[in-house]
């Protein structure tokens, strides 16, 4: 969605959740989905219709990359994750707690990370 949003940034008049599937090799209706999060936290508008689409409506400055992560309602961070096959093991157990300490202490420094990312440190230069 962040790139979604740069490409929207500076544009003249909306994208349509078709343009922006394009974009990312997706489906319209998951397109409209997540953009639906965006259009409610306020970083984008919508207008419906055939030439409808979506506009980026916020300051690129004052969104950072959390914000937009929470707006698509903090979908998972790592793909990895423990898993409970045995929960009478003991070893199992303790790999597992182990792992959930480590993985929540990644989350955490990636998500004060993704706080000090604005939008805007990825917009492109303007051309001269």
């Amino acid at each position: 969605m962040l790139h979604v949003l740069v490409h929207l940034h500076g544009r003249k008049g909306v994208a349509s959740s078709e343009e922006i599937a394009g974009m990312l090799d997706t489906n319209p209706v998951l397109v409209r989905r997540m953009m639906a999060g965006l259009r409610t936290a306020g970083y984008v508008s919508s207008t419906a219709g055939r030439s409808g689409g979506w506009m980026l409506t916020a300051d690129p400055e004052q969104i950072t990359v959390l914000d937009v992560y929470q707006a698509l309602e903090e979908p998972v961070i790592f793909a990895i994750g423990s898993s409970v096959d045995h929960p009478g093991c003991a070893a199992e157990r303790a790999i597992t707690g182990a792992l959930d300490v480590a993985l929540a202490q990644a989350a955490g420094t990636l998500l004060r990370e993704f706080g000090a990312m604005r939008l805007s440190s990825f917009l492109p230069a303007p051309e001269e």
